[in-house]
């Protein structure tokens, strides 16, 4: 009897343990089903380090088709890899002669694995471009179709290019369109002399305001806070000998400007080269643009400077008229008795 109570004692323990085993496999099983449903959710997990027992864990979550990734914002709210894959087609579009990886991602300030990801998906929309022989990258065909959207909107290009070629053809010197831009001249178009020894610029190039004839002719047509803004924000870079590094001689070339109606650049952006440029107004009366003559100092002598300058004030107000821009209103005359 006695051996009996203890066979069913033990049976009745064997049931418990059972039961339990059960209990814990069904509440694993349960955890598996909510851990599909709610990705992230805590579960329970056999210990790792090989003990008995269990441990926390949190499982990540599974990424799913169509959701979207975090985005990494900057404080200011603008996205971090969109300002590095812009930084890098600027970067690109600075030297013809193209990047190696591990140069570009040192110029950028990138590891090599963040530069690459960014490359190959700008890749993908022809953004950039490999070229596998010489493992270099370039700027893509999509970068000049953005860029030529541009030009089309304002149009400055297409109609100023007659004017400009007429003027080249005037004065036997090469003709330049620029735009304003964050304190630099942007070059637009260049329409070359024919002469052997002439000047020649790029395209997309960018100089300081205060260096170039153009940039000059903008800064006379501004309001005085303008300029004093943009010396506080840009300064005043010196590129050559002769390029003005000083406010007040500054001050001093933008009243000339304003007096004669045209400004010059006297060797101040290349040695040898001497501009006149006259600005163009847009449609609020705002000096947006301008175009420039030049031409080695040698031809583009001071006693030809009133006569080129009335030529190019002339362009500038016919370029100003066709983009449907005013000149600014008259400045009203008081005579003192």
């Amino acid at each position: 009897m006695t051996k009996w109570v203890a066979g069913l004692r033990l049976s009745a323990t064997g049931l418990i343990l059972a039961q339990l085993v059960l209990l814990l496999i069904l509440g694993m099983f349960i955890d598996v089903l909510l851990f599909l449903a709610v990705p992230g959710l805590p579960i329970w997990l056999p210990a790792r380090s090989g003990r008995l027992g269990m441990e926390l864990a949190t499982i990540p979550p599974v990424p799913r088709q169509g959701n979207v990734e975090k985005i990494h914002r900057e404080a200011d709210g603008t996205v971090q890899s969109l300002l590095r894959a812009l930084n890098l087609l600027e970067l690109l579009a600075g030297d013809d002669e193209g990047y190696r990886l591990i140069d570009l991602a040192e110029r950028a300030g990138l590891p090599s694995s963040t530069t690459h990801r960014l490359l190959t998906t700008l890749q993908q929309r022809r953004f950039v471009h490999f070229d596998g022989e010489a493992n270099l990258w370039h700027v893509g065909v999509q970068c000049f179709a953005v860029g030529a959207a541009f030009g089309r909107r304002r149009n400055f290009t297409a109609l100023a290019l007659p004017i400009l070629r007429r003027l080249r053809d005037a004065t036997g010197e090469t003709v330049n369109l620029g735009l304003a831009d964050q304190g630099d001249m942007v070059f637009l178009t260049q329409v070359e002399s024919r002469e052997p020894m002439r000047a020649m610029g790029k395209p997309g190039a960018r100089t300081a305001l205060a260096c170039t004839a153009m940039g000059q002719a903008i800064l006379a047509a501004m309001p005085g806070q303008g300029v004093s803004e943009y010396l506080q924000n840009y300064g005043m870079p010196r590129l050559t000998p002769n390029s003005i590094a000083r406010p007040t001689k500054l001050r001093e070339a933008l009243a000339e400007a304003r007096r004669t109606g045209y400004a010059v650049d006297d060797e101040e952006n290349a040695v040898g080269l001497r501009c006149v440029a006259a600005v163009i107004h847009d449609e609020h009366r705002r000096p947006t643009a301008a175009i420039s003559l030049a031409g080695p100092t040698l031809r583009v002598t001071l006693q030809r400077l009133p006569e080129l300058g009335g030529q190019v004030i002339a362009a500038a107000r016919e370029i100003t008229d066709a983009i449907g821009g005013r000149p600014p209103a008259p400045v009203a005359q008081t005579s003192g008795r």
